[in-house]
Formats: C-alpha cells, sequence, structure tokens
C-alpha cells in the first residue's frame, strides 16, 4: 500500500487525526482575509465583460497574417475609438474584439480595419452582438445561479438538515467570491463559458461537501446517548475520515484543468481556454477548501449552540474530568519499599499460576 494510502487507512480507522474543528478560527481568518481581497479587486479593477455581455463585435483574419498584435489594436482602436483585444490564433489569424460598439458603426470599422490590414473586406469575417442580447445573456446567468441555489438549500435541508444547508450556501458564496475576484485581479475576460465554469465548480464543491456530510450524519445517530464524544469531535473524524477522498479527487480533477490553463491558453495561445479553465482552477481548489475547512466547522459552530448538544458536551467534558483526575491519583500515590514487597507476595512470582503456589513451605499434614 502506498504512503497516502496507509495515511487515509489510519485516518479513517481513527489511529491518527487532525484538528481541523480545534483550529477553525484560523481557517475562518484565513478565509476572511482571502474574500476580503477577492472584493477589493472586484471594486477596484471590476470584471473585463466580454462582448457576450455588454455587445460588440468580433473581426477575424484570414490565415498568416503578418501583422503583429500591438499594430492590430491600434488599427482597431483608431477605426472605432474604444480599446480592442487582439488575440493570435494558432493558425496565424487574428480575432479582434472590440466591445460596446453599435451594430450600425460594425460595417464603417470593418472596413477601415480592412483598408489598415491591407486585406479585402470580404475576407475579414464579422461577428455581431448587440447590447440588449448581451444584456439578455447576463440577467439569464444570474437567473441560473440564483436558481442553483435556491435548488442547493432547499435539497441539502431535505436531505440533512437545515444547519448543513445553510453551511454549504456560505460554502458556495465563498467559492463564487474568490473565483470572480481572481477573474477580476487577473483580468480575464468573463464569457458564457465563465458562467458555465462557474456552475461546474458549484457542483464539484457542492459533491465534495455532500460527502463529509454524510459520514458526519452516519456517525452522529444517538450521539446523546453516549459520552465519549461531542458533535465536534465527530466532525472532526469525519472530515479526517474523507480527507485522504478530498485531496485525491481534488488533484485529479486539477491536473487536466491545470493543462488547459497553463498549456493550452498560455503556450498554444488558445485564448478561448482561458475562459473556462480559469474558473475551474480557481474553484476546484477553493471548493476542496471550503468543504474541509469552512462548511464542516460551520456546521460543528451551529450544532454545538443547541441545548441536547451542549448537555452532551457538558457530560462529555465532565466524565474527561473525572477520569483525568482517577488517572493522576494513581500516579501520585507513593509505594514505598513495604508495599512493593506486600504486593510481591500477594501477587506472587510474574507469569506463574497462583494455585501452584498454594501451600508451599507449608507441612502437608501427612506423617513420615
Amino acid at each position: 500500500m502506498s504512503k497516502l494510502g496507509n495515511l487515509g487507512a489510519r485516518l479513517h480507522r481513527g489511529e491518527i487525526s487532525y484538528d481541523f474543528i480545534g483550529k477553525r478560527k484560523i481557517w475562518y481568518g484565513v478565509s476572511i482575509l482571502i474574500t476580503i481581497t477577492a472584493i477589493v479587486g472586484l471594486a477596484v479593477r471590476g470584471l473585463n465583460m466580454g462582448i457576450e455581455f455588454q455587445g460588440g463585435a468580433v473581426f477575424t483574419t484570414p490565415t498568416k497574417m503578418s501583422t503583429s498584435v500591438g499594430q492590430a489594436e491600434r488599427y482597431a482602436k483608431e477605426a472605432s475609438g474604444h480599446e480592442a483585444i487582439v488575440q493570435k490564433l494558432g493558425n496565424g489569424s487574428l480575432r479582434i474584439q472590440i466591445a460596446g460598439i453599435e451594430t450600425s458603426q460594425s460595417d464603417r470599422i470593418k472596413q477601415e480595419l480592412a483598408k489598415d490590414l491591407k486585406l479585402d473586406p470580404e475576407k475579414l469575417a464579422a461577428d455581431l452582438v448587440g447590447p440588449s442580447w448581451g444584456q439578455q445573456v447576463a440577467n439569464k446567468a444570474w437567473e441560473g445561479l440564483a436558481i442553483f441555489m435556491v435548488l442547493v438549500v432547499i435539497y441539502l435541508a431535505i436531505a440533512f438538515e437545515w444547519r448543513m444547508a445553510i453551511a454549504a450556501l456560505v460554502a458556495l458564496i465563498h467559492d463564487i467570491t474568490i473565483t470572480t475576484g481572481i477573474y477580476a485581479l487577473v483580468g480575464f475576460e468573463v464569457t458564457p463559458g465563465t458562467v458555465i465554469g462557474l456552475l461546474t465548480i458549484l457542483g464539484y464543491s457542492l459533491y465534495d461537501t455532500v460527502v463529509v456530510f454524510d459520514s458526519l450524519k452516519e456517525q452522529t445517530k444517538d450521539i446523546t446517548k453516549q459520552t465519549r464524544f461531542t458533535y465536534s469531535d465527530i466532525a472532526n473524524r469525519s472530515i479526517n475520515g474523507t480527507l485522504v477522498r478530498s485531496i485525491n479527487t481534488t488533484v485529479v480533477a486539477l491536473l487536466p484543468v491545470a493543462g488547459l490553463l497553463f498549456i493550452g491558453g498560455g503556450f498554444l495561445g488558445a485564448g478561448t481556454l482561458n475562459d473556462i479553465s480559469l474558473s475551474l482552477f480557481v474553484g476546484l481548489a477553493a471548493g476542496a477548501y471550503s468543504s474541509i475547512f469552512i462548511a464542516t466547522p460551520l456546521v460543528a459552530d451551529l450544532k454545538e449552540r443547541e441545548p441536547a448538544m451542549k448537555a452532551l458536551r457538558k457530560r462529555v467534558l465532565a466524565k474527561r474530568a473525572q477520569a483525568g483526575a482517577e488517572e493522576d491519583r494513581v500516579e501520585e500515590r507513593p509505594v514505598d519499599g513495604d508495599d512493593r514487597d506486600a504486593a510481591t507476595a500477594v501477587v506472587g512470582p510474574r507469569n506463574q499460576p497462583a494455585s501452584r503456589t498454594r501451600g508451599r513451605g507449608r507441612p502437608s499434614g501427612k506423617r513420615r
């Protein structure tokens, strides 16, 4: 068995564990710091919305263009009066994106661009997106996200309980905020592919959270009938029991996404891959983090406020204190030499049955 597999087995059996719940204030502080950074990035830089959301035009040149990306950006800005995003595609053609222009201006911009690029206007392909259509796409995206959140809360409240539903919702909002904040800080363009990536990672994050919640639900059945563990203790065991599984699934999911982001988008220059790969990469990592460090500790905090769980915690702590006091009394009791001799005489030689020592050294009563 591999070292990671052996570690996972020992965590699952409870032989070793890490106190995630006990250090939850540290994780809360880290999450708050990251979330504030993401919000500041959104407020200062904002999102770079694609033309699908704000309208505009995309012009695509034929293959093997000698014009550089910088020259094409200058030509597009002079022709339209707006900033342009130019990408060089794998076949050598240029993709010129100009947002915020009216469709009535597209023909004039196309003619000027073709003249500057020394092309036949008929060879310069143009795709137009009206501002009203882009607004509809943005509204539908927000509606879909809101419906998804409501369905998640309803499902978790029915399948588990409302406290787990609230914790999962907080974790999902945490993941969305971090992912959109990274988009704002990096400056990647937000497209419908980005929205698809967000919905994908929310589903993945929810799956990871439900795995831990299901283990927690099974282990907390009849929890008030025992006095060995508090709810937080069992929550910590649930996290440790599924920790290696969460790490394995996250790493396996991140590897192909990293290939899309760093190789496809970075080295090969396929900019369209960045739209979905960045949201997937950041969201998968944030989702795994929130499932372990946010959702389950938050459930433990909410459950420990219940009167039954408070009473259980008092009983468990009282029993542990009593057991600790008894151990201290046993360790502190002095044992002098006479006591050791008496104990040896009573117990007899080690590993020797007591019945064999009976009658030794005494007359048998038989007459010789």
